[in-house]
Parts: structure tokens; C-alpha cells; sequence
């Protein structure tokens, strides 16, 4: 299976275009050694020509450019894109949605929530319509192929996990099953497993013991601190409010994957405001010192 990280920031990308916090401020600068980022994107395939995304980001334009495999091949018009896994309708998840309209039938791969939530509030389906056109697909909750659109196998098979989360702001306060899911894939012909979750809210007993097996581990990373938006001085919104299990503390993320065997855990969607991005930063050794990576984009790797 390969693996490529197109983009590895939360919303807004690192720096962000409007923020002006000591990280966005020291890379502008180059003050602080850190990798600028594009919000949050991964492409797997098993066979290197049909690839999937997992989320499709606002900045999924320069993501495409700057990875050829994704690019048209010897025709006038194409793509290496296969299809798209949804985890959630965040907006830093799906707006990259709407940039792919001059393509072909665009294949979603999404929880009825999810696709109740681009549907009814962003108008995704009736806008598509006019374009390209799309075609959706449940995610399945055990492990079943992953096949182009002609049928043909991929290579890949694929499930959905639910997870603890909140709404996208633009649903209010609608809850319901299915609007937040990680990924587990596995590359059939070796059988070595992808885990994909870039927002978790929680991580419990049944979601650890879900990625005790894989291979490999791509985990939500947005804050280091519960309150760290408000020290930033950007928010009074806390972690635990905006549906993202922290990667530092006695109760955070880092404690945990610690724990686990697993030959490759990478923390993504990491936030602007997150110490762990700069590389001389206390948070960021102690994530290393843990057995744990901070993705950067263009991060690539195989199983």
C-alpha cells in the first residue's frame, strides 16, 4: 500500500492566513523552524495509479499539483483520483469537493449523516449535478474491496469506525450517528493495515483495541492542550468543545499511542496554534520520545 500525506494542518493551514499567533508569526519570519502545511488530506492506493483521498481539502488544487501520480495522464482530461473517503463534513474536510467539479462522476464515500449534511446544508449534490455529477457510496463497517468505479478491485479493502465528535458548526447542534468516522484499510494482496482517524474526540477502550492491529496509524493531532486556543489568544473555545481529543496531559492522545505496537503512529490535521509543529519545541520531543511522528505534507511511505 502507498501512502502519501497531501496535507497535514487543521483548518486554515499553518500559517494561517489570518493569524498572527507566535507559530504563525515565527515561520512567517523564520524565526521558528517549522514546515508550512495545507490542511488535511491523505491519498492511498495499492497498485500507485488509482489513488483514494481520504477528505478532500480546500487546498486540494496545490495538493494535486504538487503530487504527479494524481495528475492527468497521456489524455487531454484525467486524474489519478479514484474516489473520496469522507470522515466527517467539516468544511477543512469537503471543500476541495467543489474544486473537483471539472472532472468526471465524482465518487463519495460517505455516512448517510455525512451525506445528509452535504446534501441539505452545503447543496453539494444539486451543485455537482451541474458539473460533473457524483455517485455515493456507504462506507461498510466490516471490511469489504474497495473497487474503481467499473468494478475492478483496487487492491485495497476498507471500513468505516465510528468515533466520538462533534457537528460541523454549520449543522448547530444535530447530532446523530455516523457524522464522524475514522478508516481502516488493508492492501489485500499483504494484508498490512492503514488506520486513518483525523478527528477524534475520544479515545476509548473500543477504538484503542481497533488500532492494536495495524500497521500503520494516522491520528488526530489537532491541539496539544484542552485550553490552548485561549492561551493563544485567538479563541475561548476549548479542544474538548470543538470535538478533538488533546495530544498532551495525563488523559491526552500521546499517553495512549504510547502504548500501542504499532510500527507507525503519525499524528495529522495538527493546528496552527499546536507547539507540536515547531521542531525544537518541548511538546514536539516529547512526541518523538514517545514512538510518535508528526506527518508534514508530502510525508510518504509504504506497507
Amino acid at each position: 500500500m502507498h501512502v502519501r500525506l497531501l496535507g497535514t494542518s487543521a483548518g486554515g493551514g499553518f500559517p494561517q492566513w489570518n493569524c498572527n499567533c507566535a507559530n504563525c508569526r515565527g515561520v512567517r519570519s523564520g524565526a521558528l523552524r517549522a514546515r508550512a502545511r495545507t490542511q488535511c488530506s491523505v491519498a492511498v492506493s495499492a497498485d500507485g495509479a488509482g489513488w483514494f483521498l481520504i477528505g478532500a481539502s480546500p487546498d486540494i488544487r496545490a495538493q494535486v499539483e504538487s503530487f504527479p501520480p494524481l495528475l492527468p495522464g497521456a489524455g487531454v482530461r484525467g486524474t489519478g483520483i479514484a474516489g473520496v473517503l469522507l470522515a466527517n463534513a467539516d468544511l477543512d474536510h469537503v471543500l476541495g469537493l467543489w474544486a473537483l467539479r471539472e472532472g468526471e462522476p465524482l465518487r463519495l464515500f460517505a455516512t448517510p449523516a455525512v451525506r445528509e449534511a452535504l446534501t441539505d446544508d452545503l447543496r453539494l449534490a444539486s451543485t455537482l449535478a451541474e458539473y460533473c455529477g457524483l455517485s455515493w457510496q456507504e462506507p461498510p463497517c466490516e471490511p469489504a474491496p474497495l473497487c474503481y468505479h467499473d468494478g475492478r478491485p483496487s487492491g485495497l479493502s476498507y471500513a468505516a469506525a465510528p468515533v466520538a465528535g462533534q457537528p460541523p458548526r454549520y449543522r448547530g447542534h444535530t447530532y446523530g450517528d455516523g457524522l464522524c468516522i475514522g478508516y481502516r484499510l488493508a492492501d489485500e494482496r499483504c494484508g498490512r493495515r492503514l488506520c486513518v482517524f483525523p478527528t477524534v474526540a475520544a479515545l476509548d477502550t473500543a477504538l484503542l483495541t481497533r488500532l492494536r492491529d495495524c500497521d500503520a496509524l494516522l491520528f488526530d493531532g489537532t491541539f496539544w492542550s484542552d485550553d490552548e486556543l485561549r492561551v493563544a489568544g485567538v479563541s475561548g473555545s476549548r479542544a474538548t468543545d470543538m470535538g478533538h481529543l488533546p495530544v498532551g496531559g495525563p488523559g491526552g492522545s500521546l499517553v495512549q499511542l504510547a502504548s500501542l505496537a504499532v510500527p507507525r503512529k503519525v499524528y495529522i490535521h495538527v493546528n496552527n496554534t499546536n507547539p507540536i509543529l515547531i521542531e525544537s519545541a518541548p511538546e514536539r520531543r516529547a512526541v518523538e520520545a514517545a514512538g510518535v511522528e508528526v506527518g508534514w505534507d508530502g510525508y510518504e511511505f509504504r506497507l
